[in-house]
């Protein structure tokens, strides 16, 4: 079949050419824009899951939905070295710049960027009289106005943030609408911006302001905003994307191969299930993989046993084997052990099944790799702080990447 008009698109991030099994998802987005719009009290949304199921695909399209309804809005990708004041100024500015044409007052616009860029400008060490901020942190934002005083600029996180996003809430009450923020990779916030952030939504929720933080995060995420306020259970609104059942996937696939006049067999999207395991990224690869080798319509389960290595050999390189490099010989060893663990007897029968997306007891890592459990600790520590494996419950680890341990168990030691 002709490679050019082939559908798929296995990228970070890109949206796939039909977004399947979400549906429920952007319902529930849409009824809490409108509640809010609508003065009714709604929390904010923490989207969880492992790394491929299309976490940065859905917060993209909620912020299309939020654009949709005339709110402003604004994005942002959290790091683990960087601190969340410059990066969510630059989305809070992006926000505003969509509700000022709107705004009768622009004073009122003029006033907010003034507290704006004097929480972006404000550095934490040198309010409290230590060391000066790094050349990389003395930024000027694009904004035309003098830097305001005496609000969002005390250098403490937690008070500034509340104050902005109080401030940035009330410049779109002005206009009859709502500021929603999304921030990416969630997870790798510092202690003191997550604490920051749920102490500004707890703020707003309780003023009934209308903006609302919309974050991504791997499975643990959870559990780091409970660490920083006990009351983040209570505060935000948590939905777990997951892989696609069965009939998703074969949406997926199906729905874009019939604008081009391809059909699949049965039995090829049984196989293609298999190999993917209903991950989108995966169902993406296979997609793509099975349609270049295809000679013709309808795509046999032939076709997707010849292409699956070719999708196979681009995963490993792509989507495993660079988050494997990115780990040191003691944190590889690591991952082997949890690899190791997760063939596991099934309950009946004594079959040996690949349990490879399990959660593994760090009690049995160090045993495996015949070591006391408080000496694994950095590697654990590192492998956490790098985004390769999360510790969802205490005591025990998983990968954040689906198949990983699959892909672990084929590497040379």
């Amino acid at each position: 079949m002709d490679p050019v008009r082939n559908p798929y698109a296995p990228g970070a991030g890109q949206r796939p050419p039909e977004l399947a099994g979400r549906g429920r998802e952007l319902d529930v987005f849409d009824v809490v824009l409108e509640r809010i719009a609508r003065g009714r009290p709604e929390r904010s949304l923490m989207l969880t899951g492992l790394r491929g199921v299309g976490k940065t695909v859905l917060l993209n399209t909620l912020r299309s939905q939020a654009i949709n309804h005339l709110w402003g809005s604004g994005k942002i990708e959290a790091r683990p070295d960087q601190s969340l004041r410059r990066p969510i100024a630059a989305a809070l500015h992006m926000a505003v710049r969509e509700l000022a044409p709107r705004h009768r007052a622009p004073d009122r616009i003029d006033d907010f960027l003034g507290v704006l860029k004097a929480f972006a400008m404000r550095a934490a060490p040198s309010a409290r009289g230590g060391a000066a901020p790094k050349l990389r942190d003395r930024w000027q934002p694009g904004i035309d106005v003098p830097a305001s005083s005496g609000r969002a600029d005390s250098g403490d996180i937690e008070i500034d943030l509340v104050e902005l996003l109080t401030d940035a809430a009330a410049v779109a009450s002005d206009v009859g609408t709502g500021v929603a923020l999304f921030i990416d990779e969630m997870q790798d916030l510092g202690p003191e911006d997550v604490s920051a952030l749920c102490a500004a939504c707890h703020e707003l929720s309780q003023l009934g302001a209308p903006l609302i933080v919309v974050g991504a995060g791997l499975p643990h995420l959870p559990a780091v905003l409970s660490a920083a306020k006990s009351y983040s259970e209570r505060l935000f609104r948590y939905q777990r994307i997951d892989r696609l059942d069965r009939i998703a996937a074969d949406q997926a696939l199906c729905a874009p191969a019939e604008r081009e006049e391809v059909e699949y067999e049965p039995k090829a999207l049984d196989l293609l299930y298999e190999k993917s395991g209903g991950y989108p990224y995966f169902v993406q690869a296979y997609g793509k993989a099975t349609w270049d080798h295809a000679p013709r319509s309808p795509v046999t389960a032939a076709d997707v046993r010849v292409a699956a290595p070719e999708a196979e050999a681009e995963l490993a390189v792509g989507f495993f084997g660079s988050r494997f490099e990115r780990a040191t010989p003691a944190e590889r060893e690591y991952m082997r052990a949890m690899a190791t663990l997760s063939l596991v007897e099934a309950e009946s029968g004594g079959e040996v099944r690949d349990d490879m997306d399990a959660a593994v007891p760090t009690a049995e890592i160090a045993r495996a790799l015949g070591r006391k459990p408080a000496s694994l600790s950095p590697a654990r520590d590192a492998l956490i702080k790098k985004g390769l494996i999360y510790s969802g419950e205490r005591g025990t680890v998983a990968f954040t990447v689906p198949h990983f341990g699959r892909y672990l168990r084929t590497q040379p030691a």
